[in-house]
């Protein structure tokens, strides 16, 4: 029950804070401005590890490598104290798989979390702040889908179908992940 428990508050606390430094990276790479309340709640929550990197790491053509690394950093602590609390032995090289797994595991469901808030929002009669800032974030997973799938009586359906295909991406995943360390 303790480990439950631990596993929970571990993948809650590293679950924000690599989504947040994942975020910041999308969105530097999309080229939002951080100027509004989503902004300013990710540089909240990942200033204090991405700008001590940044110092080590500098941005490379627009790639923002800290809050890249930063992410990664926050998985492989999250698992090494999982790893830690399992009492588990010396095999620590899966710990490099597990964080990686788990990062992409953390962007494919803050991406399904976007096209909800997105869904959500398109629903709304007037405008919020915050629309135009989730919509260009989601853009880039919807238009592709938007030229496939065509409006059915006046609704864009592209977001489901996107929920739809990264639930699915996270049960490959997951079979990946079992068969890579079951090896």
């Amino acid at each position: 029950m303790l480990y439950e428990i631990a596993t929970f508050l571990l993948d809650l606390v590293g679950g924000l804070l690599t989504g947040a430094c994942l975020l910041r990276f999308y969105m530097q790479w999309q080229r939002v401005s951080f100027a509004n309340p989503l902004g300013r709640v990710v540089m909240a929550l990942s200033d204090w590890l991405v700008l001590p990197l940044r110092r080590v790491l500098r941005a490379v053509r627009g790639w923002d490598w800290a809050s890249l690394v930063a992410a990664l950093l926050l998985q492989l602590a999250q698992y090494g104290l999982l790893w830690l609390l399992m009492g588990a032995g010396v095999a620590w090289v899966w710990l490099l798989w597990l964080a990686l797994f788990g990062l992409v595991r953390v962007a494919i469901t803050g991406l399904m979390g976007l096209l909800l808030v997105f869904a959500v929002l398109s629903w709304m009669p007037a405008r919020a702040p915050l629309a135009d800032v989730v919509a260009r974030l989601c853009a880039p997973v919807l238009r592709p889908l938007q030229r496939i799938i065509p409006p059915l009586g006046g609704v864009d359906w592209s977001a489901l179908v996107a929920l739809v295909l990264l639930q699915i991406a996270l049960i490959v995943l997951g079979h990946v992940q079992a068969s890579v360390l079951l090896r």
